[in-house]
């Protein structure tokens, strides 16, 4: 048998995330509604409320009474045998939490905090995005989806979207269906910052936009430094091409990809499947980065920057800095507050991604 060198073994070639073609089983979507990675030791004793936010330290009480009461009976009364069959009672306090305020006031940390602070089993307890549930939908059924989350204690809905009327529907009828069963549910989303400069927040919309179902949730504004007075991150400068490629050789369990070439992959690959796509991997690294050219590729990219975040996963890019990837156009349209966070989180990992470089 044959033996490798050293010197081979420090030029083999990156991965590529363009030669993926993830399978994704149904049975792994529902495993995966946890908190992710980023978030694994979160607690509301590590949350850390600014002492001029009272409303901050406020969230973290009615939170941490929200999960207490949480450890009893389902709410339904799932698991006891009855001879006539009865529709459960209203509960008297509503049995959801919206958790309403801007960008950075640290909401994603409480809806974690939350789902960890709940007394039942992990599989009782569910954790996902918006565009993750909707996933889940696509990949299970609606009835099944349904059965499936029945059963649980908990549902926490993070970053829901009310920009997409259908699935703002499908997610509403899907949370009726789980209230009816006595799943409790929480949920975050962005306020824009054009609201924030208009003295509202998302609370309004929200309970809107999900009808019926406002009765089940109580508001928990959560006050903050406003959006428009942080603006957003300055991108760090993009390294030179051959920088980003000797960085991803010399790094293992990188890949390397050409930014044009991974938009297009995108296009071939279900959002529901870019965890997958990431899996295992140390670095992304990404040549050539342009400008988006339209607003489905860039949703794409929003998802897979929210997975590689979720993950932790540095980015290192050479071409535009990330603060320039959507238009004008795209950041004063409906999903501007997509893009934004893309921005956002992109930022971060490429300060993150610095090391690689410095090593």
């Amino acid at each position: 048998m044959g033996t490798v060198s050293i010197s081979a073994i420090a030029e083999a070639a990156p991965l590529s995330l363009c030669s993926r073609e993830p399978h994704v089983p149904a049975d792994r979507l529902v495993a995966e509604m946890v908190p992710p990675p980023r978030f694994d030791t979160v607690r509301f004793d590590n949350y850390l409320p600014d002492p001029e936010q009272p409303s901050q330290s406020d969230a973290v009480k009615v939170l941490s009474t929200f999960a207490a009461g949480l450890g009893g009976a389902h709410a339904s009364g799932a698991g006891k045998r009855r001879w006539f069959a009865r529709k459960p009672e209203a509960p008297a306090a509503p049995r959801g939490v919206y958790l309403d305020g801007g960008y950075g006031v640290g909401k994603t940390h409480l809806l974690a905090s939350l789902w960890h602070a709940t007394p039942a089993d992990a599989s009782l307890k569910a954790f996902g995005t918006f565009v993750e549930l909707t996933n889940l939908v696509g990949a299970l059924g609606f009835q099944q989806t349904v059965a499936t989350l029945g059963g649980h204690r908990l549902l926490c809905i993070d970053e829901f979207e009310l920009d997409d009327p259908g699935d703002t529907v499908l997610v509403s009828s899907l949370l009726g269906k789980l209230v009816d069963a006595g799943v409790a549910l929480a949920a975050t989303s962005n306020t824009l910052p054009g609201k924030l400069g208009e003295g509202r927040f998302a609370a309004a919309d929200f309970l809107r936009e999900i009808q019926g179902l406002s009765a089940h949730f109580r508001p928990l504004r959560i006050d903050g430094e406003d959006y428009r007075h942080r603006g957003l991150p300055e991108a760090p400068a993009p390294y030179a091409a051959e920088q980003v490629r000797r960085a991803a050789h010399d790094t293992p369990g990188a890949s390397l990809d050409a930014f044009p070439d991974l938009l297009d992959h995108l296009a071939r690959v279900h959002p529901s499947r870019y965890g997958a796509l990431t899996d295992d991997l140390t670095a992304v690294c990404l040549t050539d980065v342009g400008p988006v050219p339209d607003q489905s590729t860039a949703l794409r990219l929003v998802v897979l920057a929210d997975r590689l975040y979720d993950r932790e996963i540095p980015v290192l890019a050479s071409g535009l800095p990330f603060d320039g990837l959507f238009g004008d156009e795209m950041l004063n349209g409906g999903y501007r507050k997509k893009y934004f966070r893309a921005i956002s989180r992109l930022t971060a990992l490429a300060r993150d991604a610095k090391s690689l470089v410095e090593q």
